[in-house]
């Protein structure tokens, strides 16, 4: 038996908001801690990142639909489609990422990681501050890391402008506010709409952050655990 409609209906489940937020805060910070110097604190940043990273690709398989990778990764023809009907100020609410809104997740998710994968290799140019993976590469090799690290933080601020930009646009003309969907993990129902089935595994969910802090305690240590 189907639900009743609602004036709402759920989305995103309380995780994908945790990490949404906490991978905002945590850039911020690390943009912050790079600025002032603080190389303690901007590893331990990353590594906080690497672990929302391996958290958010086992989430993007054990998650609950609107998380899962195949529910958001369109191929050719639904993107076109999509981006045909961006004109229009009515249109079918997406639930979860819409196919364009999809592939942009996958963007950023993949430049973060290269960031991340970066910094882990980097040495400045006095070999005093580095990554915990430096040792595995010649020192040329790791300045190169660095520069790469900065440069796709650049990347980074060129998405994140895009994604800003596109809220708006949401927001102004299509009357669809994704911010306060990302907090309260609900939007507006269409008409008829019964509320979504967005059940989770906690157990599913304590097992990623596990794994995901292993990883990153691991890569912390450079893989040398003696």
């Amino acid at each position: 038996m189907s639900k009743p409609a609602a004036s709402t209906t759920r989305i995103w489940d309380p995780t994908i908001r945790l990490f949404h937020w906490l991978l905002v805060g945590l850039i911020a910070f690390s943009w912050w801690s790079g600025e002032q110097h603080d190389m303690d604190n901007h590893r331990l940043s990353g590594y906080a990142i690497l672990a929302l990273l391996v958290f958010r690709v086992f989430w993007g398989f054990a998650g609950p639909r609107t998380a899962r990778f195949s529910s958001f990764v369109r191929g050719p023809g639904a993107v076109l489609a999509y981006v045909k009907g961006l004109g229009s100020r009515k249109g079918h609410l997406a639930d979860g990422h819409n196919p364009l809104g999809g592939w942009s997740v996958v963007a950023m998710l993949a430049v973060i990681a290269l960031m991340v994968g970066a910094g882990l290799f980097a040495s400045d140019v006095d070999g005093i501050e580095s990554g915990p993976l430096a040792t595995y590469v010649s020192f040329e090799q790791s300045e190169a890391a660095a520069d790469l690290h900065e440069t796709v933080f650049n990347g980074i601020l060129a998405l994140v402008g895009l994604h800003v930009l596109a809220v708006a646009f949401y927001l102004v003309w299509k009357r669809q506010n994704l911010v306060r969907a990302m907090i309260t993990g609900r939007r507006a129902a269409e008409e008829g709409e019964t509320t979504a089935d967005l059940r989770w595994s906690p157990v599913l969910a304590l097992v990623g952050i596990v794994i995901a802090v292993a990883v990153a305690w691991a890569v912390s240590k450079g893989f040398q655990f003696n």
